[in-house]
């Protein structure tokens, strides 16, 4: 679970203790949604949404009720040790995955991601988007509360590298710690985490939950460019990484999403990595900007002038449903709620008008990510989890297949069964 999700838990927590309702017995008026993977512990208690009112609990014993309506989940711990089945038919399944693919790759094909009514991820064409899930909004890029002048930043290049890192998931399946190894032979990186560690963090900021301290921030603020390596590398994937230097005022050097222009709050904010060039060619571009203040401050000019010129990434952050870290608003694991519990009510609306059921049904694009690419000049690297990612993806594919197989024939299986059922050629079935 992310410190994100974490934090907009204890938001989520904070404020259904301030408006929660006695949970009603199972054969109240509501519909009943059970968290079968749960993100919140709560036995019971009624969401409002809007004129709708669903049953929420992680009580597993619910599922045969007849006012069992959908089942969530959460899809890092989405396990096949135990499913609701049978799946009757109104029961609806909702995912919630706004994690790495690392995370649980099965997850990431057609054959299981289909199998949900409805989603809710990081990709743009979820159900419900949560690709600025990490951004507050547009003034926390837009301020001015760590930016430092170019000059000040060029004084301390005398005891600072241009480029700082601060990574300690090391190896992951962007081989973003190959790629950064290799540009180090050609410029200087000071890195501060765990993942080729050559500098050291004040002891109170060595824990990974100080990445939002303060004192961290001034520390990354002195610096002209963080390297903003994903940890996988898929459309819409988007995390602090990116949004962090750029709201300090640092430009960041990005490597993740193909498609992140369609972010960016400018077409100059960030220097793109692109993968099929060298690092060494990175390096000298790097040294260039660092050398050159006019062509290093196109870079900053949107952050000094307070323009946003992307007019998309505009509209998502005023129109998405959810907010962050802003008590004015609900948090995205209420909006998930409240969207599947409205469908929910939907349909018993549609039903009792003598209407035939909405289905909604998740689409692969809706969580989907490429077999993760090792750098070819890595190929020497002595790191085993390089040669674990891949044939972690193929693995998951194969689970995929059998996971789907398994629950469209709709009954409970074994452990033992599934994966028997992972290792069956598809040809002999």
């Amino acid at each position: 679970m992310t410190f994100q999700v974490v934090e907009e838990l204890g938001r989520f927590e904070q404020a259904h203790s301030r408006r929660r309702a006695p949970g009603p017995a199972p054969e109240g008026p509501y519909p009943v949604v059970v968290w079968w993977s749960p993100l919140t512990g709560e036995l019971g208690r009624l969401g409002h949404c809007g004129r709708n009112t669903c049953f929420f609990t992680v009580n597993r014993s619910y599922h045969s009720l007849p006012q069992t309506k959908a089942f969530l989940f959460y899809g890092t711990d989405f396990s096949v040790d135990s499913l609701p089945l049978p799946r009757h038919e109104q029961h609806q399944w909702a995912l919630f995955h706004e994690e790495s693919p690392k995370n649980n790759y099965k997850l990431f094909h057609e054959p299981l991601i289909t199998l949900f009514n409805h989603t809710a991820s990081f990709s743009r064409h979820a159900h419900l988007p949560l690709t600025t899930q990490h951004l507050e909004g547009i003034r926390a890029l837009t301020a001015h509360t760590h930016l430092l002048p170019l000059a000040y930043k060029n004084h301390l290049r005398k005891t600072l590298a241009p480029v700082v890192y601060v990574q300690s998931d090391c190896h992951p399946p962007s081989d973003r710690d190959v790629y950064v190894q290799e540009l180090m032979q050609h410029i200087q990186v000071d890195s501060y985490g765990q993942c080729l560690h050559n500098k050291d963090l004040p002891p109170h900021l060595r824990d990974s939950t100080a990445m939002d301290d303060q004192d961290f921030y001034q520390i990354l603020a002195q610096y002209k460019f963080v390297l903003a390596f994903e940890n996988a590398i898929c459309e819409d994937y988007i995390t602090e990484k990116l949004w962090r230097p750029l709201k300090l005022g640092v430009v960041p050097v990005y490597y993740g999403a193909p498609n992140v222009h369609r972010w960016l709050p400018d077409n100059r904010s960030a220097v793109v990595v692109h993968p099929d060039e060298p690092p060494e060619k990175l390096a000298q571009y790097l040294k260039r900007l660092d050398k050159n203040d006019w062509e290093y401050l196109k870079f900053l000019e949107w952050k000094h002038k307070r323009e946003i010129s992307n007019v998309n990434l505009v509209r998502e952050l005023k129109e998405r449903p959810w907010g962050v870290q802003d008590i004015g608003q609900d948090n995205f694991i209420d909006v998930f709620e409240c969207m599947v519990c409205n469908r929910v009510w939907e349909n018993i609306h549609r039903q009792k008008k003598k209407l035939p059921s909405k289905v909604w049904r998740a689409e692969e694009s809706h969580l989907k990510c490429p077999s993760p690419k090792l750098f070819d000049f890595g190929e020497s690297s002595s790191w085993p989890l390089r040669q674990m990612w891949r044939s972690s993806y193929e693995q998951s594919k194969r689970e995929a297949r059998a996971l789907g197989l398994m629950l469209r024939r709709n009954r409970n299986f074994t452990v033992t069964q599934f994966w028997r059922e992972v290792f069956t050629d598809p040809e002999e079935t």
